[in-house]
């Protein structure tokens, strides 16, 4: 029998803060994240996060927090400084996010070179325990499984929309709900992998991640059926779903 996989030493909590999937080509990291999970367990010692120079003025926009904007921004390093840091930290490593396909799009766009284990995403874990579940916004599942207390003590100065407190709360969210498996924390990683993995080929900008449920229409016609990665019908259509869908906080 497979081991734990509270055993694996090469899980890491990923999160990146971008402008949106609606400047397409021209979309920026702002933020990025990196939290690894020592015994199950986000490593605080060994987080990592770094604001990260986009090279133009962003305006604000309603999921980019007031913090990542103006003076912040234009005196972070830019991302070719800090990508050797990146790809080390990334490279091998089993990655665990919260709607884990819009940041691996973004950063495998921008950083080719890492190679990955597997994706782990935490929405997808919680959407196969709970297929009936409307929604799961990230922010929401903390609460609901009390974790709120433990975000605090380990990001107290952190909030939604940025990159370590979204890291965080996804190492944080993936014990709790891997408690909830059958063979719970027993379970392995190759367990994880076969009910909660995204494919390590990103998603292209024309597709987007794992959204809730919506109420069925009146009218005759009726939406697309929930998917991991489904292609866009109109590119305008998936830069509005994904700007809002940013981690649903």
């Amino acid at each position: 029998m497979s081991p734990p996989w509270t055993t694996a030493d090469n899980l890491i909590a990923l999160d990146l803060e971008g402008i949106g999937g609606q400047d397409r080509d021209r979309e920026k990291i702002l933020e990025i994240a990196v939290v690894p999970l020592t015994g199950g367990q986000p490593d605080m010692a060994q987080a990592w996060e770094t604001t990260i120079n986009p090279g133009r003025t962003i305006a604000p926009r309603s999921w980019i927090s007031p913090d990542l904007t103006g003076t912040i921004l234009l005196t972070a390093p830019p991302l070719e400084d800090v990508a050797d840091n990146i790809t080390t930290r990334v490279h091998k490593r089993i990655l665990v996010g919260h709607n884990l396909a819009v940041d691996w799009r973004l950063l495998h766009r921008d950083l080719p070179d890492p190679e990955v284990v597997a994706l782990i995403d935490t929405a997808r874990l919680y959407n196969h325990l709970r297929p009936q579940a409307e929604r799961w916004s990230l922010s929401r599942l903390i609460t609901q499984y009390g974790l709120t207390d433990q975000m605090h003590a380990l990001a107290p100065k952190r909030s939604p929309h940025r990159a370590l407190w979204d890291a965080v709360a996804a190492a944080l969210l993936l014990p709790a709900l891997v408690g909830k498996l059958p063979r719970g924390s027993a379970a392995s990683a190759a367990e994880l992998e076969r009910v909660a993995s995204l494919p390590s080929r990103p998603p292209s900008a024309s597709e987007r991640p794992l959204q809730p449920k919506r109420a069925p229409r009146t009218s005759s016609s009726t939406g697309p059926g929930l998917s991991t990665v489904r292609t866009a019908q109109h590119a305008g259509d998936l830069a509005a779903r994904e700007a809002g869908l940013r981690k649903q906080q």
